[in-house]
């Protein structure tokens, strides 16, 4: 089968496949870390993650770097008004978004460079620019460079440059203050800069990267100098990167990325968020509202990549409660004894479906349909009580390929509640954060309170006990073994 995507580069799908036949070479743009990413911002990595997979499913290696920019002018500046080293801000800041990117089940990249560590190799791509006269000292010491040097400036984001000459002000970010024409490759060293730790001795002078000059320098160290695939946000194709490929292709004379693919916004709408969800912005706030990341990971891949989605608690209760669902099948499934020959059928055609989706510039909402068409299929097969073990196993098979693409199946954390405890006891459970933590003790003492409450038949207090456990995220099933207390992750 042939994958098809979107290429920003020239507006149209075109067939991807990597240039050796063997190993894709992807950059994805990371985040900035001087506050956790939002949810937004997960958006945008979940697609990536989407991505990598369906290029493993094509039986492609993958070398994913993605960057870490420890170093800019929003850092600089907090680490200035807080009195601490760009360090110190940042570091805490990397660990949240790797425990928050766990969580939601993104898949590690290969390399995960940061732009402190990478200084000699931005200075050597500087000193490049300066001796091919595409860069330019200005009086203020800093380094820039001139778009007017370099021919196609602007292919990517379909930019007129004519109206930027004329004085025309574009969406200028943090880094692209000092002029609107050309753009920082290299800041001269402010006192603030030396008093967090963020300036460099270079042959051009004392002072930091610029944010473009990061990507560039580490895309190109870790993947070579053209890349088969370029990720990100749509906010970033300008400035970002249409000034990467500006640098990277003055600098070698060779396109810089085969295809550029960008991911859309993620929208959050606070009133329409349901009562027992609120609004949300960060994995944090998911986590503590009891929001699955497989509940997480429905919604993003209900809506296309390309286009736009909101955020709001009516969409989200519909993929808790489309998770479940899956969670159930996997459980039936797994229980099963056999099937009828008419489910390896089913399995088959909804493979080709699911594969023929996602091939198609990764149509993630055809996946999920075909998905739970599947589903339903194969519960009506299943309750025709087959014996054919191939059929069930080929069943099993088609639904562990689509778990490998999406990982939707939620994964239950599990606790039995009796009169004399809970087993397993919720502080040694791994992988609870603090506040998740106390949720669960929280919720064990509850229902501990309903038992005694119902041995004293006070049946009203145990009703309004297990209502009130509900709707704070939990599932309460009444067992002979005792009380189930299960949340989704």
């Amino acid at each position: 089968m042939t994958l098809r995507l979107y290429n920003t580069l020239s507006r149209s799908i075109e067939t991807f496949a990597p240039a050796d036949g063997k190993t894709v070479r992807m950059y994805a743009c990371g985040p900035t870390v001087y506050n956790p990413a939002h949810i937004g911002n997960f958006r945008t990595f979940l697609f990536e993650d989407l991505l990598r997979r369906v290029l493993r499913l094509h039986g492609w290696n993958v070398l994913q770097v993605m960057n870490l920019t420890d170093v800019d002018d929003k850092i600089i500046k907090r680490a200035h008004e807080q009195g601490k080293t760009i360090t110190q801000v940042t570091e805490p800041v990397v660990e949240i978004f790797h425990a928050d990117r766990r969580y939601l089940r993104i898949e590690d990249a290969e390399v995960y460079p940061t732009a402190t560590g990478h200084i000699a190799e931005m200075i050597a791509l500087v000193e490049r620019l300066l001796e091919r006269g595409i860069a330019y000292k200005a009086d203020d010491g800093s380094v820039y460079f001139a778009i007017d040097r370099f021919e196609g400036y602007g292919r990517l984001s379909r930019l007129d440059t004519r109206e930027i000459k004329a004085g025309a002000r574009v969406a200028q970010d943090d880094y692209t203050k000092e002029n609107a024409q050309d753009f920082a490759l290299w800041k001269a060293a402010k006192p603030e800069d030396e008093s967090t730790g963020a300036a460099w001795d270079a042959p051009f002078g004392r002072g930091r990267p610029g944010w473009h000059l990061e990507c560039s320098a580490m895309a190109m160290k870790y993947l070579g100098e053209t890349l088969d695939l370029h990720c990100g946000g749509i906010d970033l194709v300008f400035p970002h990167h249409e000034d990467e490929i500006a640098q990277s292709e003055a600098a070698t004379g060779k396109p810089f990325a085969r295809f550029w693919c960008h991911g859309e916004f993620l929208q959050v709408d606070g009133t329409k968020m349901s009562k027992r969800i609120g609004n949300v912005s960060t994995v944090s706030d998911l986590r503590e509202k009891g929001i699955s990341a497989s509940a997480l990971r429905h919604f993003v891949f209900s809506t296309h990549y390309r286009k736009q989605i909101n955020l709001s608690g009516a969409a989200l209760e519909a993929s808790i409660e489309a998770v479940a669902r899956i969670g159930e099948f996997a459980h039936r499934l797994a229980e099963a004894r056999g099937g009828t020959r008419e489910l390896a059928a089913v399995a088959e055609t909804a493979e080709l479906e699911f594969r023929t989706a996602l091939d198609a510039d990764l149509n993630a909402p055809e996946a999920v349909a075909a998905l739970f068409t599947f589903i339903g299929q194969a519960n009506a097969e299943l309750n025709r009580k087959g014996q054919d073990v191939g059929s069930l196993e080929r069943a099993r098979a088609t639904f562990q390929l689509m778990m490998a693409v999406l990982d939707l199946e939620p994964r239950a954390l599990r606790f039995v509640v009796t009169g004399d405890g809970v087993s397993p006891e919720p502080v040694a459970e791994q992988g609870l954060s603090e506040v998740e933590r106390r949720q669960v003790e929280w919720a064990v003492g509850r229902l501990r309170d309903r038992i005694a409450a119902r041995q004293r038949r006070e049946f009203g207090v145990s009703d309004s006990i297990r209502k009130e456990v509900e709707e704070a995220g939990f599932a309460v099933k009444d067992t002979p073994g005792g009380t189930v207390l299960e949340r989704y992750q």
